[in-house]
């Protein structure tokens, strides 16, 4: 009997750990009318996505821009010419990837 409840406490432990470290990276962009974009980030568990890497990819997966979401979790950039998609990258696991074709004002 003792060793079902050690057991039971366990597994309620390591379900609770498992879920206080889960949380989901979230971006919107939008384009901004004026020639530029800007991106939206964080994570579903409310954190912040200041410093999170940020980068602008051609269809061939060229880089054409990096840099990071702000302290207000922001990333803008001029809109470049054709298509492009912008990445979140918040390590393995944590990546968003929104093409352009589906940033609207």
């Amino acid at each position: 009997m003792r060793k079902l409840l050690i057991f039971g406490l366990l597994a309620c432990l390591l379900a609770i750990s498992g879920q206080a470290y889960a949380h989901s990276p979230l971006m919107s962009c939008f384009d901004n009318g004026d020639g530029t974009v800007t991106c939206e980030g964080g994570f579903s568990d409310g954190s912040s996505a200041s410093g999170v890497g940020m980068s602008v990819k051609a269809p061939d997966g060229k880089t054409l821009m990096e840099g990071k979401m702000s302290q207000d979790s922001e990333y803008s950039f001029k809109k470049p010419e054709g298509g492009y998609t912008v990445v979140f990258d918040a390590g393995e696991g944590h990546t968003v990837v929104i093409n352009g074709a589906d940033i609207v004002e």
